[in-house]
């Protein structure tokens, strides 16, 4: 397992970060431990969650996973998702993010957070606001350092520009979604990051598992995948579960059987022969996933491997004019 600086600062990561979207649902607390701890026995060290995952199980569960072993690893969650009905149960508002910073505390039994991320925009709520917050947090010691997911290029800049311009703590990862099947964030965002010192920890590598090459497009997702979920199953189809990504899949097949590579490790890896990305994280429901997944981590692909991968974007997502230059 190799480590990765986050970004400009110091904090080292494994190239796999274990995603626990699953626990709780997917993934029964039992062996959702055994699986944390066997990934971590394997040199992973970073641990990502969000507070809305299972409506809190999810923190509760990695809670109990690191107990006894909580300074072996990077802990990250989440706020901004809706965790009420309330008008005031989402978003990025200073009540919000205090409330939030606080139960997420709780429920993972740690005093502090390694990486705490904003989950997405808040559209309502000056990102000044929302900055000064996480400061806060960062100087009280809850919080080690401070991220963001789903942003735009413009609004990472954004906020860089305004906790430069106060003297207030700045994002120092992003945590966007990026695989062969989805690579927007090559045009702007990914170079902003490199040019800001900005770690990179992409989630979604496997397109919600349709470069696993397991799903049939004339068939109904199977039950106990992504497409399937019953909280976020809808969400995956409207992503990715469609003819073009199923052509684009079936030329990633071909590609695997003719170099002999797994699917899965192929697609990881290619994410992580980005050096921008900093890590990677991988999804889980058992511990057939968990070993496989970390193989990944061992796989380099060859100049022709990626060049082929690249082909199969270009036909997904054909070459026309872009106005960056």
């Amino acid at each position: 397992m190799e480590y990765r600086k986050v970004g400009r600062t110091g904090l080292k990561v494994s190239e796999a970060c274990l995603g626990t979207m699953t626990f709780g649902d997917q993934v029964s607390e039992a062996d959702a431990i055994s699986m944390t701890h066997a990934a971590m026995d394997a040199g992973l060290n970073f641990l990502d969650t969000a507070n809305m995952y299972v409506g809190g199980r999810s923190e509760e569960i990695v809670g109990k996973a690191i107990k006894g072993r909580r300074e072996e690893v990077v802990l990250a969650t989440k706020v901004a998702m809706p965790m009420g009905a309330g008008p005031n149960d989402a978003g990025l508002s200073r009540k919000q993010i205090m409330r939030s910073v606080e139960d997420s505390l709780t429920r993972l039994d740690t005093d502090y957070i390694d990486i705490y991320y904003v989950h997405r925009p808040d559209y309502d709520t000056p990102i000044e606001e929302t900055l000064r917050t996480l400061d806060d947090l960062v100087h009280q010691g809850k919080v080690r350092y401070l991220a963001c997911s789903n942003f735009r290029a413009f609004q990472v800049t954004k906020a860089l520009w305004v906790s430069d311009l106060h003297n207030l703590a700045r994002f120092e990862c992003i945590e966007p979604p990026y695989n062969l099947l989805t690579r927007d964030i090559e045009y702007e965002l990914l170079p902003v990051c490199a040019d800001e010192g900005i770690g990179v920890c992409a989630y979604n590598p496997l397109a919600g598992g349709l470069l696993s090459g397991k799903h049939d497009r004339t068939k109904a997702p199977a039950p106990g995948t992504r497409f399937s979920n019953e909280t976020m199953g809808n969400m995956y189809y409207e992503r990715y579960w469609n003819d073009s990504n199923f052509d684009a899949v079936e030329q990633f097949r071909a590609l695997a059987a003719e170099t002999g590579r797994d699917m899965v490790q192929m697609a990881l890896a290619w994410v992580l022969s980005n050096p921008i990305v900093t890590s990677v994280i991988i999804g889980a429901t058992s511990m057939k996933h968990i070993n496989d997944n970390l193989a990944a981590t061992e796989l380099k692909l060859t100049k022709q491997e990626l060049a082929r991968c690249d082909s199969i974007w270009q036909a997904l997502r054909p070459l026309r004019f872009f106005y960056g230059r």
